[in-house]
């Protein structure tokens, strides 16, 4: 269909009032959303960060209140009660498969720091980590930086120590930081995933007389699924195989550390949609565990590393957007599987620990932001045929014309037949530029009147199917894809995105999102819906101001919590987002902490430009312009106004002064 921008396309007129449980249906809310989200009477949606323990907030009335501060769109909203319930939640699965399977250990979990590295977001964390000895992991030195300047050295004596893992690619001066922390009484335990790693550790721990707490890693044969199925195997990018694992084991023994070998480690990838998996893993790993047990390791952590899914459609399903299993079933399962070994083999029982970043990180965000405008790929009256018109333009308004139920799928293709020919017309030069877009619009027509009568009927024609995603708006979405939802991008990952208000009104338009860059990857065209997902969102039609203005029509996207911020990147210099962290009190809520966005010097800044100087040489091209009267004076002066001022904005668009 030739795009046309404008007027809306006609809707059918809901025969009751739209029902906020119909919006709670549609953006499958209850699926993905609880218990933190959900919608209000007054058609909005409602936030409880504290889950059914604490109260709730009104997410559009907070939007309102923080662009009155201020703030423009897009706005990522960050609720630090979200993440403090989630280790709540996580600790508390732990503690009652413990209990259900009598198990003699405890649980440990520690937060990958690589998830997301924003220090507000880390140091909220560790707080509320505190009660349950939650640590961190760390997986590069700049990450160890954070880790050991956030995390509370253990007082002395400590027998429950909070712990430090140290995974990634190690070099002496990472080993050596890890090690001498040590001496400040943080707990850190170096994970060996090359075997090179181990001839420096010894090396370096003997001349600075510091006995290591080793881990390895292990790469398992038990294959994971998704996008990161292959973080496991023979073919994984970390880790020791069974025969390396055992040169370590005989390394430490010649150099009589081998009790300093404490920690197994596994990870089989994440977002694991299958509780088979890690079933499977969690076996397969107990009897390593065992084994190093037995061989006379100083055998006390089982770190079963990420993959804790989010269930981001809500479908409950193993898809790759969704998980099969809750939070108590994974627990449950890593506990039993391992209470079974440890028995079994009569070793003692390792403390469980998991480095559940997803799960613990993804809710705790929700990025909002606007709709700029929308385009309509047809017309929605049909252009006048006058009797003298060519004659393929009569046969297509005949066609709209005599357009009912019964004749549907044979007028459908009399439409396109007919465009056809007069492209074909056109390209031979027999019909002109004015009436090739006549009939580009009647077709359109056409297949929008089509649509209108087919839509709710229960059977429809396969080749009638494709008319709902050819009949698909655009509406411009004020962020950009690539810097806000890399993996919405990268990796195809779905994300829940709603509107945050007007939810007790019919969603009578069927859309797709575009972002602002200039790139055709730039907008979002698959959302959530049971397995594989749908090719448009539901949204509500765009409402005017008497200017033509289109009032604010928030969108929210949900679960955006992990490893969007910090992976997003700076594609036509769309920079960071505001960040606004929310806390709840008695009264209602608490702006916590207000990060700025990127101005447009700062991200000019990141690409090696100085704002200084890029305004100086436009002064002085002004100047040669206005000695040869290419320019007025004030014109000069405002455009170095404008300039001068864009430098110190926002690089995202604004419909409000």
């Amino acid at each position: 269909m030739a795009a046309t921008a404008v007027q809306s396309l006609p809707t059918l007129t809901p025969p009751r009032p739209w029902t906020i449980e119909e919006s709670e249906r549609l953006y499958r809310v209850q699926g993905w959303g609880e218990p933190y989200f959900s919608i209000n009477a007054a058609g909005h949606v409602l936030v409880s960060p504290l889950g059914d323990r604490g109260g709730s907030l009104d997410l559009y009335e907070l939007v309102q209140g923080l662009e009155q501060r201020n703030l423009g769109m897009p706005l990522l909203i960050r609720f630090a009660d979200i993440l403090g319930d989630r280790i709540e939640r996580l600790n508390a699965c732990f503690a009652r498969a413990i209990a259900r399977y009598s198990y003699p250990g405890t649980y440990r979990g520690v937060y990958p720091i690589k998830c997301n590295q924003h220090r507000h977001l880390v140091e909220a964390l560790v707080k509320f980590g505190q009660p349950y000895h939650f640590g961190l992991e760390a997986g590069s030195k700049p990450e160890l930086m954070i880790a050991l300047a956030t995390l509370p050295p253990n007082p002395p004596g400590n027998d429950q120590p909070t712990l430090l893992v140290c995974n990634g690619y190690k070099d002496r001066e990472y080993i050596e930081t890890a090690l001498l922390a040590t001496k400040l009484g943080h707990y850190p335990l170096l994970v060996i995933e090359q075997l090179e790693e181990l001839r420096l550790i010894l090396e370096i721990s003997a001349s600075l007389q510091i006995r290591p707490n080793l881990g390895v890693r292990a790469k398992l044969n038990t294959k994971g699924s998704g996008h990161w199925g292959n973080s496991t195997g023979d073919r994984a990018k970390f880790g020791l195989t069974i025969p390396e694992i055992l040169t370590v084991v005989q390394t430490l023994e010649k150099a009589e550390l081998l009790p300093c070998l404490q920690l197994l480690h596994f990870h089989i990838g994440s977002q694991i949609s299958a509780i088979s998996v890690i079933k499977d893993a969690i076996r397969e790993a107990s009897q390593i565990y065992v084994e190093l047990a037995k061989l006379g390791a100083g055998m006390q952590y089982l770190d079963v590393g990420g993959g804790l899914a989010v269930d981001y459609d809500g479908s409950k399903t193993k898809t790759a957007a969704s998980k099969n299993y809750n939070m108590q079933n994974y627990a449950n399962d890593i506990v039993a599987e391992v209470q079974e070994a440890v028995a079994a083999a009569q070793v003692p029982a390792p403390t469980l620990m998991s480095e559940s970043g997803r799960a613990i990180a993804s809710h705790q965000s929700i990025l909002i932001f606007d709709i700029l405008g929308a385009s309509y790929p047809v017309t929605t009256t049909p252009p006048p045929v006058a009797p003298t018109d060519h004659l393929i333009l009569r046969n297509l308004w005949e066609t709209y014309e005599t357009i009912d139920l019964e004749n549907a799928q044979e007028a459908y293709h009399d439409a396109l037949q007919f465009k056809e020919e007069a492209i074909s017309l056109f390209g031979f030069g027999y019909l002109s530029l004015a009436e090739r877009a006549k009939a580009e619009q009647l077709c359109g027509c056409c297949c929008q009147k089509i649509f209108s009568l087919i839509r709710h009927q229960t059977v429809i024609p396969d080749d009638l199917k494709e008319l709902e995603t050819s009949l698909t708006a655009t509406y411009t979405a004020n962020l950009s894809v690539f810097r806000s939802a890399p993996d919405s991008w990268a990796i195809a990952q779905l994300f829940p995105i709603m509107p945050i208000h007007r939810l007790n009104e019919a969603p009578t338009e069927r859309v797709i999102l575009a972002d602002l860059t200039c790139d055709s990857d730039g907008k979002i065209d698959r959302f959530i819906d049971q397995h594989p997902g749908k090719d448009g969102l539901e949204l509500h039609p765009l409402q005017f101001n008497p200017d033509h203005s289109p009032q604010p029509y928030y969108l929210g996207m949900f679960l955006v919590g992990a490893y969007q911020e910090i992976m997003g990147n700076l594609h036509n210099l769309f920079g960071r987002t505001h960040t606004v962290h929310i806390t709840m009190t008695p009264k209602g809520y608490h702006v916590d902490q207000v990060i700025r966005g990127d101005t447009m010097g700062e991200v000019l800044a990141a690409v090696q430009y100085n704002g200084e100087n890029l305004l100086e040489t436009l002064r002085q091209r002004t100047e040669i312009a206005l000695q040869e009267q290419q320019i007025t004076l004030p014109e000069a002066q405002r455009l170095l106004q404008n300039y001068e001022q864009s430098l110190n904005r926002y690089t995202y668009l604004t419909q409000r002064d």
